[in-house]
């Protein structure tokens, strides 16, 4: 991989990863409580920079060192992620509407979390397929930016409901809120269950010893 490919390759894969129905699950339980495409935007931004927080951070170190993140710690990752989705699937169901300020504490700290459990993936990618750290550090930032803009153009998707009359505004956004819950209800169990007992998490023995 070289200059340009990265720094294609990096955007628009990171466009596309932020499409990935965890993603979208866990974000349009908070974006979908805004009557505001512009608030709703700035949840999927505050997602998309605690995801780049972690990828750069996590994600880079492991590249620089050139080493693999060890397999439990990736599985316990990916089982926190299940669990938040669960948690995020119960409170959007249990929510009112909001329109005030869009707070940034959770989207950022959801995206903190999705960057931890995705950096060990993306790290091993570039140990692969690159041996220039420059070209690595190229393609981590396009990627962030990437994910970061399509997160921001997703979640403002979920205000759409806003634009229609106001008894019909407040039905089809109660029913976005119930969809968004459930599916993240539903992920979040499927992630759990294949990372519990499909890869081995609660195994005795370690994945990578079997």
């Amino acid at each position: 991989m070289t200059f340009l490919p990265a720094l294609a390759f990096g955007f628009v894969l990171g466009m596309r990863h932020a499409t990935d129905a965890d993603h979208i699950a866990a974000v349009g339980t908070i974006a979908s409580s805004r009557a505001s495409a512009r608030r709703a935007a700035l949840v999927g931004a505050w997602w998309g920079v605690g995801h780049s927080a972690s990828v750069l951070l996590v994600g880079g170190t492991l590249v620089l060192l050139r080493l693999p993140m060890p397999v439990r710690i990736v599985l316990a990752l990916e089982f926190v992620v299940a669990l938040m989705l669960i948690v995020l699937g119960m409170r959007s169901l249990l929510a009112q509407r909001r329109d005030g300020p869009a707070s940034a504490l959770r989207p950022l700290i959801v995206g903190i979390v999705h960057g931890l459990a995705g950096s060990a993936v993306l790290a091993l990618l570039l140990i692969t397929t690159t041996d220039s750290a420059l070209v690595a550090a190229i393609y981590l930032v396009c990627f962030c930016v990437g994910t970061t803009a399509g997160m921001a153009a997703v979640s403002a998707l979920f205000a759409l409901p806003a634009r229609l009359s106001a008894s019909r505004a407040i039905t089809v956004e109660r029913a976005v809120r119930v969809v968004a819950g459930v599916a993240s209800i539903g992920i979040g169990i499927s992630i759990a269950h294949r990372v519990g007992i499909e890869d081995g998490f609660f195994a005795a023995i370690p994945p990578t010893t079997r």
